[in-house]
């Protein structure tokens, strides 16, 4: 991997961490087309980088992180419940999860199976009731979190994942995309933190991959913040079936390529 491969995948990052279409698969399928080696450096990379997106969250929704009142415990208690599933599934499954990631032919089927639920998502769920997180329960928020567990298979997308599940628990899709939004920070913190905890003597054998992680948060950072804002808008406007198309095109050209023998 050079700066110009960690450029790009750092945007793919960016532009794709936060909407419904799976961050995980496109960095896969955009590093495969690149050429770039699936060696230990390219997997932990493909996990840190997303520690700059989700900072673009603390940034955004400043208020909700670094303003303490009485509403603030009750806030980082449910992120803190929430999380707690998808951590002990990573944690058990990490292996498997690992393999996963060198399998273009699983992101090609989870996006095309992903993109058809997408294209009914709206019409499932009609009547929400709940507007803002003060109105989310504990039990609300950790079945959220057991939702978002199923994005640990590449190619499902975490956020599409956790929005879905706050829908199901009667959020306003608008309010569901947020709490999605604040979820993903406690949740890649963690998944980062152990990356790199695991990967510490790679990253110390070979301290000019530092740089590259550098220029890939800062890259995914700012992409992140543009990708948030207009991804509340299109949502509220066109809901998710737009994203349903995409999912179901991308995935097919993809398990259409390997069909073929195009190798990714």
């Amino acid at each position: 991997m050079n700066f110009f491969h960690a450029i790009i995948i750092a945007i793919v990052e960016g532009l794709t961490e936060f909407l419904p279409i799976s961050s995980t698969g496109h960095m896969i399928i955009v590093s495969s087309l690149l050429g770039i080696n699936k060696d230990e450096f390219t997997k932990l990379f493909e996990v840190v980088i997303q520690l700059g997106a989700i900072l673009a969250v603390v940034v955004l929704y400043w208020r909700k992180f670094l303003v303490f009142d009485k509403n603030r415990f009750q806030f980082y208690l449910k992120l803190a419940v929430a999380v707690v599933p998808a951590l002990i599934a990573g944690y058990l499954f990490s292996d498997k999860i690992d393999e996963l990631l060198e399998s273009p032919l699983t992101v090609g089927v989870t996006l095309f199976l992903g993109g058809i639920v997408l294209l009914f998502v709206d019409n499932w769920f009609r009547n929400p009731v709940i507007d803002s997180d003060e109105k989310i329960s504990i039990f609300s928020a950790l079945r959220i979190g057991f939702f978002q567990c199923l994005a640990l298979i590449p190619g499902v997308s975490r956020s599409a994942a956790s929005i879905i599940g706050g829908m199901q628990q009667k959020l306003t899709r608008s309010e569901a995309a947020e709490f999605s939004f604040f979820l993903a920070v406690p949740t890649m913190a963690a998944a980062t933190g152990y990356k790199l905890l695991k990967g510490r003597e790679l990253l110390m054998a070979h301290p000019e991959n530092l740089k590259l992680l550098l220029v890939g948060n800062i890259v995914a950072f700012v992409v992140a913040m543009l990708a948030i804002k207009f991804f509340i808008g299109t949502l509220k406007k066109y809901g998710f079936k737009m994203w349903g198309y995409y999912r179901i095109i991308v995935g097919g050209i993809i398990i259409v390529a390997i069909l073929m023998g195009k190798k990714l």
